[in-house]
């Protein structure tokens, strides 16, 4: 029986032995391609040598040094800030303006796109490091320990740029010194004043202050004084940026006391050509263009009307487009000025016709009732080209008055004088009234035009020069 079970006990190890061995054999090989995989894998990251350190485990996946570990997250309450009880924390902060992507004068505001970096100090965050390097973390950590809560005062509008991932940085330094930057684009308020666009200059501000916390908790300050504050090159269609430059002040709120505010102050100057080409050039030719009506005959009346309700038009229309451009101020701009005023010269011109062809009717209605008007004279033609035909006075002819020696004229001979002959180079004035040169003035209505080719174009030109003059 004993003999029975040794020879079944024989057989099954024989049995069993092939396979053992073919199984060893297959772990040998795994283990082989694995380490040929490993280190095709490294030949490539190496340029063609193998670095059998690589097959270690990466540090990274040890629970002994995870972040939250290496900086005891969970051993500190981080909704409070760092020397709670104690003294403000500082907080310095760090600007630079990447670019300003527009700024509107109808809604008063402008859009920045900048880098915000804040810079303190959490001995909650400090741990151990043998070279004494910083650890670098993206948004995911930010939102376990505290950060500044800084806003933008008067802001309208602001986000943080999340492409691919959000833009924000986290940099601990073995001692608690922590670098905090975010990517931000906001829109905030600039109050302008009007009172000489476009030849103006804009001072415009963006504002950072804690939310919650006063100058008895947090004290921002600007990290490098004047340096803080850096700009990339930046330009803009309409406006030259004359100085960048950094300030600081305090706010007050009645219910919650005083807190640090920082500013970021620019300057704007608007570049004038484009409102020169725009606006001002061609308004002053619309002026030119209205004293050619000075030049045409008095009687072209089609000629003469036409030209002066095309520039009174012309003006309307500029300076509707120059107001649907620009807020609804209570107040009088500079361009408003100078449209206006040319817009009474245009006006004023068509009114000039308007008193010439006036003066020019009574004129030849007193000579039809005089008869001092030639046979020849057509007055019906000469009114209705006139454009000042009426149908209650007789235009028939007047009969040729015949002439007798009772009708002749005799001159008198001039008395006399016993006053010595004025001497040569001695100028003879006549003097006249103001009736009087009102009245031959409105006897001679051409006279009006001749008056007007000059005195348009000079008290223009004056306008012009004070004009300039005072805004410039």
């Amino acid at each position: 029986m004993n003999f029975a079970l040794t020879t079944l006990r024989l057989m099954c190890l024989a049995w069993l032995w092939p396979v053992a061995l073919l199984k060893g054999s297959n772990t040998q090989n795994q283990r082989r391609h694995k380490d040929v995989y490993l280190g095709e894998n490294t030949r490539h990251k190496h340029g063609g040598r193998i670095d059998f350190k690589m097959k270690k485990s990466d540090s990274t996946k040890s629970l002994l040094i995870k972040s939250e570990q290496l900086l005891r997250i969970e051993d500190h309450d981080f909704a409070m800030r760092p020397g709670f009880g104690g003294s403000a924390i500082p907080v310095g902060i760090d600007v630079q303006v990447e670019s300003i992507d527009s700024i509107s004068e109808v809604n008063m505001d402008f859009t920045m796109t900048l880098y915000l970096r804040h810079y303190w100090q959490d001995d909650r965050l400090a741990f151990p490091s043998s070279n004494n390097k910083s650890r670098t973390f993206d948004a995911r950590l930010v939102k376990k320990i505290w950060v500044p809560d800084v806003f933008f005062v008067h802001s309208k509008r602001s986000f943080i740029h999340d492409t691919t991932m959000e833009n924000i940085m986290l940099r601990v330094y073995p001692d608690g010194n922590i670098l905090y930057s975010v990517r931000i684009t906001v829109t905030a308020l600039c109050s302008m004043d009007f009172s000489r666009f476009p030849l103006d200059t804009q001072n415009c501000s963006l504002e950072l202050e804690s939310y919650a916390y006063n100058e008895n908790d947090l004290m921002l300050y600007w990290k490098n004084g004047n340096d803080s504050l850096r700009t990339d090159e930046i330009a803009l269609s309409q406006f030259f940026i004359e100085e960048f430059h950094p300030s600081y002040g305090l706010a007050f709120y009645s219910s919650t006391g005083w807190y640090n505010r920082l500013y970021i102050n620019f300057i704007l100057r608007r570049h004038i050509f484009f409102f020169m080409l725009q606006t001002y050039f061609p308004t002053m030719l619309m002026v030119m263009l209205s004293w050619v009506s000075f030049w045409i005959d008095r009687r072209a009346v089609p000629a003469r009307v036409s030209l002066g309700i095309t520039t009174v038009l012309t003006m309307s229309t500029i300076i509707t487009g120059v107001s649907a451009s620009m807020p609804q101020v209570s107040y009088v701009k500079a361009v408003d000025i100078y449209l206006w005023a040319s817009f009474l010269f245009v006006f004023l011109s068509v009114i000039e016709y308007a008193a010439v062809n006036y003066f020019t009717t009574v004129e030849e209605m007193k000579k039809l009732q005089r008869g001092k008007l030639p046979v020849s004279y057509n007055a019906t033609q000469a009114m209705a080209y006139d454009g000042c035909f009426h149908d209650d006075i007789d235009v028939s002819p007047f009969p040729e008055l015949p002439t007798t020696p009772s009708t002749t004229r005799t001159i008198p001979p001039r008395a006399s004088s016993t006053e010595p002959p004025p001497t040569e180079g001695t100028r003879l004035w006549r003097k006249r009234s103001m009736g009087k040169n009102i009245r031959f003035i409105m006897s001679n209505s051409y006279m009006i035009d001749s008056y007007s080719r000059i005195l348009f174009p000079v008290a223009y030109l004056l306008f012009n020069i004070i004009y300039w003059c005072i805004y410039s």
